[in-house]
């Protein structure tokens, strides 16, 4: 074993007097050591309860015959920082969450790991750093919260965190009292875990199963359900025996197995912030993985679910109706069902028993809501490198838009703006300047697409940014345009009144300019000035790539 390095021998001595301090026995020195990586935080509901899944992960690690060994890493949740700076350390703690893993696992003498994520940029920083470190590993997330309820006209309606938002639009336009969002405010979250629709943190946690390295269960038992307890004591036995078969993140991430979480993402309408994580997974694994592979997967992927913001489904809803695996089984034909998982079995016998329980909930392929997939990648002389769209939350009337550019060259001044209602319908929202590099850190944009839907807008305004969006966004809302604009791409040329012209079904997205007009204007532009020039955002600013690449770090500051 990797830790029996450091545990036997004369020279040893001080390392076990350091282990008998932590409680290990002499005997404990002979079983495995096995990390169980909690990102626990008291600051939202996503991580709030994870000491319970720690704890109960080490039961499973102990009954199985390991010596589990509780350590730490950070996470931020985006609940709490939307619409503030803070927003920006969202994306770059990805980055450093891959880091610390990276520091843990190798300064450490582990044999394994147990991930115990649960929300938005955790699960693919442990993802990544899990594939650096290469050790046997598995992944057990703190699950979903249960949607929130309200009684409106004799009649319960299921609410969550993205209700709340759009609330605040409707409040502003003055078709609701501050008295009735108060209501929302208090029903919206009623339980711990990530939030309740199928946004970023539940799509990733999702994907976790879909790409094998977690066990059936792990993306959609809610959190508060007695099953979760079973699934984290479930995952520290089974890390017992992804080690002793040395099944290893490099044999089950592989780009059959990319493939496979892109397949299940487009089916389910997941989070536009895959395109991000996925490809920044796929590099740690030494997979290349272009955008424009993803409109191949998506042309001959049908959606067969929608979840909120998409429709009134729940995460909840998708775990009653037999959970991914139920979905890859009904996916079977188009996956590869040769890979490995954590299971210790490929793909295809772990969904052999899945069954779909709701055909309302996941629709059988002969009957889908789309015979494209929930994402999709745009191009066009705006976007060069590409821009993504969560096709399945846009409504069919604005698949196809041409309308005049309202530029903002932050997201506080278009929030601002919006909330004045300082726009037209038929306006293209233009967001600039919010992009990695930019803003730094890639803002999303759920505040101004949000109060937009709450103004009833999202039918006849389209939102064009280089920063991001939260899964919770619906509508006519095009993320991660690239180049961005503090790298010098097109979108930093725009102008008011220019016209925009957005092609979904197509995958256009177009400014009526010359190519000509487009370099002049950017070669009148000033150069870019840093918004942040001290700290860890002044760093990644100076190392980070394109979206269109995954927002990874590329190269180092020599400072």
């Amino acid at each position: 074993m990797r830790s029996d390095k450091v545990k036997f021998g004369i020279e040893r001595a001080p390392t076990r007097a350091a282990l008998y301090a932590v409680g290990c026995g002499k005997e404990d020195l002979k079983k495995p050591f096995i990390g169980v990586i909690n990102s626990f935080n008291e600051m939202f509901p996503g991580h709030v309860h994870l000491n319970t899944i720690t704890n109960w992960v080490k039961v499973g690690v102990r009954s199985a015959g390991g010596i589990p060994f509780e350590v730490g890493t950070i996470s931020l949740g985006e609940c709490i920082n939307e619409g503030t700076p803070g927003m920006r350390y969202n994306l770059p703690s990805r980055e450093f969450i891959a880091d610390t893993v990276e520091i843990l696992a190798d300064a450490y003498p582990f044999d394994g790991l147990v991930f115990i994520p649960n929300c938005d940029k955790i699960v693919p920083g442990m993802l990544m750093g899990a594939l650096r470190a290469n050790l046997p590993s598995i992944f057990v997330s703190g699950g979903p919260m249960l949607a929130g309820q309200v009684v409106e006209e004799g009649k319960t309606r299921l609410i969550d965190l993205g209700t709340v938002v759009e609330a605040m639009g409707k409040t502003i336009k003055g078709e609701m009292s501050q008295q009735e969002l108060e209501v929302l405010e208090h029903q919206a979250c009623p339980t711990c875990g990530s939030c309740a629709g199928m946004w970023t943190a539940n799509t990733m946690n999702c994907l976790t199963e879909a790409l094998g390295m977690a066990l059936p269960g792990n993306g959609t038992i809610p959190a508060v359900d007695t099953r979760r307890i079973h699934l984290a004591k479930q995952s520290g036995e089974q890390i017992m025996r992804v080690l002793a078969e040395d099944i290893r993140p490099r044999d089950i991430v592989t780009k059959d197995s990319i493939y496979n979480a892109f397949v299940v993402d487009m089916a389910f309408g997941g989070s536009t912030n895959t395109v991000l994580h996925l490809p920044a997974i796929a590099h740690e694994a030494g997979i290349d993985f272009s955008l424009s592979a993803l409109n191949d997967i998506g042309d001959r992927t049908p959606q067969l679910c929608k979840f909120s913001p998409a429709s009134e489904h729940r995460i909840q809803h998708l775990d009653l109706a037999g959970g991914v695996h139920a979905l890859m089984a009904e996916l079977r034909g188009l996956l590869k069902l040769g890979v490995k998982t954590v299971s210790g079995k490929p793909l295809a016998e772990n969904i052999t028993q899945a069954q779909v329980r709701d055909r309302n909930v996941i629709r059988p392929l002969s009957d889908p809501y789309s015979k494209m997939g929930g994402v999709t990648i745009l191009f066009g002389n705006l976007a060069p490198d590409g821009a993504v769209v969560k096709r399945g939350a846009v409504a069919p009337e604005m698949f196809v838009h041409r309308g005049p550019a309202r530029v903002f060259n932050s997201e506080h001044e278009a929030t601002t703006a919006i909330m004045n209602q300082q726009f037209k319908p038929g306006d293209v929202i233009i967001v600039r300047y919010e992009g990695p590099r930019g803003s730094p850190g890639m803002v999303e944009m759920l505040w101004p697409t949000g109060l937009l839907c709450g103004m009833g807008m999202d039918k006849e305004v389209a939102l064009v940014t280089d920063g991001r969006f939260s899964g919770a966004t619906r509508g006519a809302a095009v993320g991660h345009v690239s180049p961005e604009a503090a790298s010098g791409g097109p979108i930093a040329a725009l102008r008011d009144g220019d016209m925009i012209h957005i092609d979904i079904p197509n995958h256009k997205l177009e400014v009526e300019l010359t190519d000509k007009e487009i370099n002049n204007r950017l070669a009148r532009l000033p150069e870019f000035e840093p918004k942040v020039k001290t700290g860890y955002l002044r760093r990644y600013a100076e190392c980070v790539g394109s979206a269109n690449t995954g927002a990874i770090l590329r190269k180092t500051t020599g400072r």
